[in-house]
């Protein structure tokens, strides 16, 4: 008998149609099967000995929100037996409803019940018992997962225990992961958690990769990607890698149209084993990134959402180094311009800040030009040092691409169809914070902001609660712009302000958008006393800010 190995994760979800993840233990018929008689099937497909699916939901009602059941060859797999949890359901939203964003990024996985919890209560499992406490209350339409989302560089002491039995760990990769198979005890371990097991199950989810989810500083330069491909283990990760991302998050992105128009999940859906033809995906991805596409569209309602790869689609020349690839940069310029009287908020998703401290802005840009050679080969042999060991490797460290963003929002931003908002929403750097970019001579109709939410569950060094304080002070701008004046770059054409934070926490941020009005609130995963009022999980979600971003 099939049995449910991972899943179910609801993934798309319109006001007719769904999409829903499981992985099975065996070939078999997946059937989501819901309480008002909207229902779909599929048969999984084998990607290196595992069986998933991605169940098409159709048949829904626009503002219905039926509980569903999974099946597997006809046997009832979920919810399961004496789960404490409510029903898992499907909302399918209808025209004009509100629309409730939540995000945030960096989630290693919470250790097993009973053991202490290094980094504190996670936002994910909070959420969970928030919403399982009063399924009827407000909760989010989609959860962005910004990156990170599982670690294949700083596994857990169990996995650590789990890889010693199929290999040497005294041998590289040691305790970080090498394979596909590797990779999907990354996902168990993360996505078995009960709590956020059900919360995916009843929440739908977009996400996108940043650089954990394969290595520390993946593509950070031409020459770190040179010295990782001298090793013996690094092509064997990366495939892995974007086979397991293609698997487990990827697909679910997308929606039953374009799934229906990608060759690749046909073919993997009608072959017997599906492995040869992604990785042979994979390997394309690798050695030409501009033939694959990450990135994706989203539309909710009358928001619009652009999820952006910050992190496979980079140019690493240093002569003509940027963020996106020209076929990257121009899909999202036809996305955020396509037809702009047809939304009210553009939301671009990129797991990397656009807007920093100005510090570590000007650090990153100063960087850049001491790589590029502008300082001689000593300079640059010291900046590339540098970047490696201070991650300096966000939009700034790719100046061009940095001011093509700004005028792209500037353009989007302007005009008689102008959205309320444009707001790029961020995670990485283990704190949140809200800042605001200034045009000279007047900026964009459209209110502009950068929204950066993160950890979602993880450590918070003191080094970054220090440095990152600091580095939106008056006494860091001055310094910032003396390593700028070293490397003789110009300044930015835009300003920017800090109007929130720093805050530091597990955390997630919640856009609630309805018309053009908007508004953000912040919550923390704190600890509280048994018995609490979220349903006595030992933490609790407390909101830490809220604003009106526009009143529309």
């Amino acid at each position: 008998m099939a049995e449910l190995r991972l899943g179910p994760l609801l993934r798309y979800a319109d006001g007719t149609s769904a999409t829903v993840w499981v992985e099975a233990s065996r070939p078999c018929a997946a059937e989501v099967r819901c309480a008002d008689g909207s229902s779909g099937g599929s048969r999984t497909f084998e990607i290196a000995g595992h069986h998933y699916a991605l169940i098409p939901v159709t048949g829904l009602t626009p503002g219905s929100q039926p509980s569903y059941e999974v099946l597997l060859d006809g046997v009832r797999v979920w919810p399961l037996d004496g789960s404490p949890f409510p029903p898992s359901v499907i909302r399918a939203p209808a025209d004009g409803d509100t629309v409730r964003v939540a995000f945030g990024s960096c989630r290693w996985a919470a250790p097993p019940v009973g053991e202490p919890d290094p980094v504190g209560p996670d936002a994910l499992d909070t959420l969970a018992a928030k919403i399982a406490a009063d399924p009827a209350a407000e909760r989010p339409d989609v959860l962005l997962l910004l990156g990170d989302q599982v670690y294949a560089d700083e596994t857990s002491t169990a996995t650590r225990h789990w890889l010693a039995t199929r290999r040497d760990l005294g041998e590289p990769p040691g305790n970080e992961v090498a394979d596909y198979e590797e990779y999907t005890r990354l996902y168990y371990e993360s996505w078995l958690d009960p709590e956020v097991r059900w919360l995916l199950s009843t929440v739908p989810t977009c996400m996108i990769f940043d650089d954990h989810d394969v290595v520390d500083d993946w593509n950070t330069s031409a020459s770190w990607l040179a010295d990782m491909r001298a090793t013996g283990w690094w092509r064997e990760r990366l495939l892995g890698g974007l086979m397991s991302y293609w698997v487990h998050q990827h697909l679910g992105n997308l929606s039953p149209t374009e799934l229906a128009a990608d060759p690749l999940y046909t073919s993997v859906r009608t072959a017997p084993d599906g492995t040869d033809a992604l990785r042979a995906f994979a390997a394309e991805a690798d050695a030409d990134p501009a033939a694959v596409r990450w990135s994706y569209r989203r539309d909710f309602g009358r928001v619009r959402l652009l999820m952006v790869d910050t992190r496979a689609a980079r140019v690493l020349d240093e002569e003509h180094r940027a963020m996106l690839n020209p076929g990257e940069a121009d899909w999202l310029r036809a996305q955020a311009l396509q037809s702009p009287q047809s939304y009210d908020h553009l939301l671009i998703g990129t797991s990397l800040p656009w807007l920093l401290p100005h510090l570590v802005h000007d650090a990153e840009g100063w960087n850049a030009a001491l790589c590029r050679g502008d300082k001689g080969p000593r300079w640059a042999r010291f900046g590339e040092k540098m970047r490696r060991a201070a991650d300096l490797e966000h939009w700034a460290a790719f100046p061009a691409s940095f001011e093509a963003l700004a005028a792209l929002i500037a353009e989007a931003g302007t005009g008689p169809h102008a959205p309320a908002t444009v707001c790029v929403l961020s995670g990485d750097v283990h704190h949140a914070y809200i800042a605001e970019p200034e045009w000279a001579g007047g900026g964009p109709d459209a209110r502009v902001l950068q929204l950066t939410c993160s950890p979602v569950h993880n450590s918070i060094p003191m080094s970054i609660r220090v440095g990152f304080r600091f580095g939106w002070s008056r006494v860091a701008r001055v310094l910032g712009r003396r390593f700028a004046g070293h490397g003789r770059i110009p300044r930015p054409s835009i300003d920017w302000r800090k109007t929130g934070g720093p805050w530091f926490g597990n955390q997630l941020m919640t856009l609630t958008l309805r018309g053009r009005a908007a508004t953000l609130r912040l919550d923390q995963a704190r600890e509280a006393g048994r018995g609490a009022a979220d349903g006595g999980s030992g933490a609790r979600l407390t909101t830490v800010r809220e604003s009106v971003l526009t009143d529309g």
